[in-house]
């Protein structure tokens, strides 16, 4: 009885972690849990986060990372926002995509064709990429878009957002993707090991150069969305993303060991970082201190996940 407890706490420790910060919150503050600001956290800030962390997840699941989704999303979104200011929508949109997918491309040949780990490769498009949204801006704010296109972010079907019906409809298609196709146990397999998936006879290159050119159109959707909501483009959009990112995926139990894990998790990470950061600022804690608190999480999420690996490998 005991070992099965234990085991049910290690497996659905993010869930039960997410319960014992709603509850805290919601006793220090009264503001907590009032219907505008969990549809505020839920419907406005929860799906950029969403969108652009099952990206960073599907990276991680094959023992990569991406760490140029936040320049990406940059980028894409600016060349983007020079069209669209004109009222030229469906162009701004196309562009966004094309240089979204373009960018995830060239990450996904340095890695596959080039050899280069993931990290140096996504690292130094990163850099290149970002200065290429500073050089593209050149200190200049695109803003004034059109009401129909800034509804795409602003809008809602009733009660729901667009924002949350986008970000969940993306989540259902990537879900099924991982978890009910042959391409989804290909990604697993790979975070496993590599080698033996190759000698299988699947494309392993293949498999891993799509997830950055997914990871690609994930950081222009999210781009474009953004600037949707902003009404307004720069070349810093996303700076702090990177972070936020990683830290949604680790917290929510995709192991950087590869293989394990996935976006449903994920989904759980960035509900505890979005409500966490949320019942700060609704309990007037410093941005300063908010990293350090994020960091603690993250240390207590990888620390829950070793131990319940183990405790697994025991059973």
């Amino acid at each position: 009885m005991k070992r099965k407890v234990l085991s049910a706490v290690f497996k659905y420790s993010q869930l039960v972690i997410l319960i014992v910060i709603l509850i805290i919150l919601s006793l220090t503050s009264k503001e907590f849990l009032t219907w505008d600001n969990i549809s505020n956290v839920v419907m406005q800030q929860m799906p950029f986060m969403l969108i652009i962390s099952m990206g960073m997840t599907l990276a991680i699941l094959t023992k990569g990372i991406d760490l140029s989704i936040a320049s990406n999303l940059a980028l894409s979104s600016c060349v983007a926002a020079y069209f669209i200011k004109d009222g030229k929508v469906f162009l701004g949109i196309l562009a966004a995509v094309v240089i979204g997918a373009l960018v995830g491309a060239v990450n996904g040949v340095l890695i596959t064709k080039a050899r280069l780990e993931p990290f140096i490769a996504t690292y130094t498009m990163d850099m290149v990429v970002r200065g290429l949204a500073y050089l593209f801006m050149s200190g200049t704010l695109f803003y004034g878009f059109s009401a129909g296109f800034c509804s795409i972010a602003t809008g809602s079907v009733g009660p729901i957002s667009n924002l949350l019906i986008i970000s969940l409809l993306l989540f259902a298609v990537l879900f099924f993707a991982l978890r009910k196709t042959t391409y989804g146990r290909s990604v697993y397999a790979i975070g496993c090991n590599i080698n033996a998936t190759r000698l299988s006879g699947i494309n392993t290159g293949g498999v891993v150069f799509s997830i950055y050119v997914i990871n690609g159109l994930l950081a222009a959707v999210t781009g474009l969305l953004y600037i949707a909501r902003l009404n307004a483009a720069e070349s810093t959009i996303g700076s702090d993303f990177t972070m936020q990112m990683m830290a949604a995926t680790l917290i929510g139990g995709t192991s950087f060991s590869g293989g394990k894990g996935g976006i449903e998790r994920t989904l759980l990470g960035v509900l505890i970082m979005v409500f966490i950061a949320n019942g700060m600022n609704l309990n007037g804690v410093s941005s300063l201190l908010q990293d350090a608190v994020f960091g603690v999480f993250i240390v207590i999420s990888l620390v829950i996940d070793k131990f319940g690996s183990k405790y697994s490998a025991n059973l």
